[in-house]
C-alpha cells in the first residue's frame, strides 16, 4: 500500500500559477507510475499528465499541453504539477495517483489503471 498526500492548491487570478506536490509514502520502494488527474463539479474525473517511474516519458491532456509540467523526484518520494497560465476552467479538485509499474506501460492515461489515490486538493481559477 502507498499513501499519497497532495498540496498547494489554493485560489489564483487567471494567467496565474500555482505548483502542486503529492507526497507518498508506506511502500515507497516499489516502482509507480504517476500522474495527476481532476474532477469538476458535475463531471468525471479526467486526466492531467502522467509521468514513467524514471521521470523520462511524460504526457499531457491536450487542454494543458504547453502550460502543465509534471515532474518527479524520487529520492523525496514527490511528484510535481506546475500549472502556468491557468484558466478559469482549469478549476477543479487535483487528485495525485500511483499505479504499479509492470513494466508493459511506462505511463498510463486511463483512470481505472491506477491503484492509490490522494484525498485531492482544490484549485480555484478566477477570471
Amino acid at each position: 500500500q502507498v499513501q499519497l498526500v497532495e498540496s498547494g492548491g489554493g485560489l489564483v487570478q487567471a494567467g496565474g500559477s500555482l505548483r502542486l506536490s503529492c507526497v507518498a509514502s508506506g511502500r515507497t520502494s516499489s516502482r509507480y507510475i504517476m500522474a495527476w488527474f481532476r474532477q469538476a463539479p458535475g463531471k468525471e474525473r479526467e486526466f492531467v499528465a502522467t509521468i514513467s517511474w524514471g521521470g523520462r516519458t511524460t504526457d499531457y491532456a491536450d487542454s494543458v499541453k504547453g502550460r502543465f509540467t509534471i515532474s518527479r523526484d524520487n529520492a523525496k518520494n514527490t511528484i510535481y504539477l506546475q500549472m502556468n497560465s491557468l484558466k478559469p476552467e482549469d478549476t477543479a479538485v487535483y487528485y495525485c495517483a500511483a499505479a504499479d509499474w509492470t513494466g508493459v506501460k511506462v505511463v498510463e492515461t486511463r483512470v481505472d489503471q491506477y491503484d492509490y489515490w490522494g484525498q485531492g486538493t482544490q484549485v480555484t481559477v478566477s477570471s
